[in-house]
């Protein structure tokens, strides 16, 4: 049914050099397929099918999907997209991360509405919600993910073979359920951010990746890159999934982790190195992050 997720596969096994995962049909007109790949981006072109809606969902990493007509759907962890397959003819996905983990849901609306699973028969999702609440004009919706759909998504991981495929139809249909009840308003949507920004906000996180011993805020970024402090925020928490400090922290620690193995550097000197002014600052954090203190790290490596 679905020519894109074809495509994809093909494009995972280009860059991963082994079999993508395969389309599992659960319904009639409903397939889904698991994606894990490790790359920058990779560009996917098929004809217009406004019939056909996706739903993607992100489980690691996160996405940048700009469509040829300039709509993008940005995607971090827990968060998911609806879009019909015109929406989508000639786009390009870029990863920030260089790696990627999620699943798409794909539905053909005219086969699923002629045959709908038992327990959609009556709610009209296939000739109603779905194209006239989230899909209308072609355009995509982006959603951040919430306690609720997440417990919906996370049950397609992890499930013992023998019980994969009905906790697959079983959660599909749940999934379908949760997006005819919700009330749905374009104000829900993430924020888009224009290429400009997200240029920007990718050179601050190298920036401060290159120069973790130093100790920038978010003020002097925003006046050093002219843009607001707030829309900073926002928008590097949008490309990379957590917010600046949280990002910046962890790869800190990661760091200083990997010269307490590979270098015979003091504590103190490693603590500077990666930012800190006080090893005992330096200590707490680490202690906190791997529930080890560094020197008791540094012994076990």
């Amino acid at each position: 049914m679905n020519e894109e997720l074809i495509k994809i596969q093909k494009a995972v096994e280009k860059f991963q050099q082994k079999p993508a995962g395969t389309v599992i049909p659960l319904y009639p007109g409903i397939e889904l397929c698991y994606l894990t790949f490790s790359t920058n981006s990779f560009s996917v072109q098929h004809k217009a099918m406004p019939h056909i809606i996706q739903i993607n969902y992100c489980k690691a990493g996160q996405v940048i999907w700009e469509m040829k007509n300039g709509n993008r759907i940005y995607l971090n962890p827990g968060d998911f997209s609806l879009h019909t397959m015109k929406a989508c003819t000639d786009s390009v996905l870029t990863f920030p991360g260089s790696m990627y983990q999620g699943l798409i849901i794909c539905i053909n609306l005219q086969e699923a509405s002629g045959n709908p699973p038992e327990l959609l028969k009556d709610n009209h999702i296939f000739d109603t919600v779905l194209p006239e609440k989230f899909c209308q004009d072609d355009s995509p919706v982006f959603l951040a993910g919430n306690e609720q759909t997440e417990s919906i998504f996370s049950a397609f991981y992890n499930q013992p073979e023998a019980l994969r495929l009905p906790y697959q139809k079983i959660k599909v249909s749940e999934l379908l359920l949760y997006l005819s009840k919700m009330n749905f308003t374009p104000q829900k949507q993430l924020m888009e951010y224009q290429p400009e920004l997200i240029a920007s906000i990718r050179k601050i996180h190298d920036q401060l990746l290159q120069h973790m011993e130093q100790r920038i805020t978010i003020e002097e970024l925003a006046r050093r890159y002219l843009i607001n402090p707030t829309t900073l925020k926002n928008a590097f928490k949008s490309v990379y999934g957590t917010s600046l400090a949280a990002h910046i922290k962890e790869h800190r620690l990661e760091q200083a982790a990997n010269m307490l193995k590979e270098t015979d550097k003091t504590i103190a000197e490693i603590a500077q190195a990666v930012g800190y002014d006080s090893q005992s600052r330096f200590t707490a954090a680490f202690k906190a992050y791997f529930n080890v203190l560094p020197r008791e790290y540094r012994k076990n490596r």
